[in-house]
């Protein structure tokens, strides 16, 4: 295996990042003589698979040549024909997979049907990490069935999120505010309480400025229905909007916003409170492969204390509030003793700009 060509695969595969929803991003390279004879990259606008397009550029140059793709080939009737067949037919001797696809309608198979069929087949173990890193919602998705579900939020070192008095400002730097937007792109749905929607009249958006397999689906949490009808996120609603509400919601504010373009979904959960999980639950019947949260400490809490989060990732400023009255990231009743803390693993710190930083774990379930 000549690992410059995986690389090149996996770089292909990240031009995809935020196009190819419900699906995974996918590069192909085909080789033949030492020389790239095809290349391709999946998109959800696109269609085609990466090996395929790798094929088509490639022609006749396939036959012989050396296939490495970031992503075990399917083997299944989709929206397109199985890509196993199409590179038997081309005539590849040789497939390099950085990893086996977690779809349980592929999961091996793909591979076993190549090597059936006389094509050699390898895994290039060393990078699966990688692959599955540019994929993880995808493979969260396939192994849990549910979204990656990823709690974002920006701090002090002292881990406030707001000052009691006057919140006029950013808490991070623009770099890191542009770092969100990256977040965004590669998220299908970001998710905010009543509150943070009243206090900032925010648009939750992305605004990276690069195209999308689908819109991003705003969230918020409203269980009483206070939703302006002239809050930004109604105005500039196109079908990409999503109230979660209760049954103790004014019927007429429910008409209202819907003769808006806001989408409803009632979902009681305990204590007069909307229900997370089976938000969750309908998120993954919809095929949305990953949610972002950005919101208040009273929703992060009600994230964390229900188990639908799956990993942190929190933007650390250098600054530090203190007080007892500026609101921590995570607010609610808390844990009461040590022993019972919410428990990470997998910590990894990313520098973002000169003086910030973040800080991305998962969390472990159960704890």
């Amino acid at each position: 295996m000549n690992q410059q060509y995986m690389q090149e695969a996996l770089a292909l595969a990240r031009r995809g990042e935020g196009r190819t929803s419900p699906n995974p991003a996918v590069g192909a390279v085909l080789v033949k003589d030492g020389r790239v004879a095809g290349r391709g990259f999946h998109t959800w606008e696109g269609v085609k698979h990466a090996e395929i397009l790798a094929l088509e550029e490639a022609g006749e140059n396939a036959r012989g040549a050396d296939l490495y793709v970031t992503l075990e080939p399917c083997s299944h009737q989709g929206r397109t024909g199985p890509c196993t067949e199409a590179i038997i037919s081309a005539g590849v001797a040789r497939v390099i997979a950085a990893m086996p696809d977690p779809n349980p309608l592929v999961s091996g198979k793909g591979l076993r049907r190549l090597r059936e069929a006389g094509v050699q087949t390898e895994l290039a173990g060393e990078y699966a990490a990688e692959a599955e890193a540019l994929n993880e919602a995808y493979v969260h998705f396939m192994r849990t069935g549910l979204p990656l579900v990823t709690l974002k939020a920006a701090v002090t070192l002292d881990g406030k999120i707001s000052a009691p008095d006057d919140n006029q400002g950013w808490i991070t730097s623009e770099t890191a505010r542009a770092h969100v937007q990256q977040l965004r792109h590669r998220s299908d749905a970001i998710l905010t309480g009543i509150g943070t929607v009243l206090a900032d009249d925010c648009l939750l958006t992305d605004r990276s400025g690069l195209p999308r397999s689908r819109p991003l689906l705003r969230i918020v949490l409203d269980s009483q229905l206070r939703l302006p009808p002239t809050a930004r996120l109604v105005t500039s609603c196109r079908s990409d909007v999503l109230v979660v509400t209760t049954s103790a919601a004014s019927q007429e504010r429910h008409r209202t916003l819907e003769g808006l373009g806001v989408r409803i979904l009632t979902l009681d959960g305990p204590g007069g409170r909307t229900d997370l999980r089976r938000l969750v639950q309908h998120l993954a019947s919809e095929k949305y492969l990953s949610l972002m949260i950005e919101a208040g400490s009273k929703v992060n809490w009600a994230v964390l204390e229900s188990g639908i989060a799956d990993k942190v990732f929190f933007y650390y400023a250098p600054k530090i509030l203190g007080g007892l009255h500026s609101l921590p990231v995570v607010g609610g009743v808390g844990r009461r003793r040590r022993a019972d803390a919410i428990q990470f693993r997998g910590v990894s710190l990313h520098r973002v700009s000169a003086d910030e930083f973040a800080m991305e774990a998962w969390l472990v379930k159960g704890g």
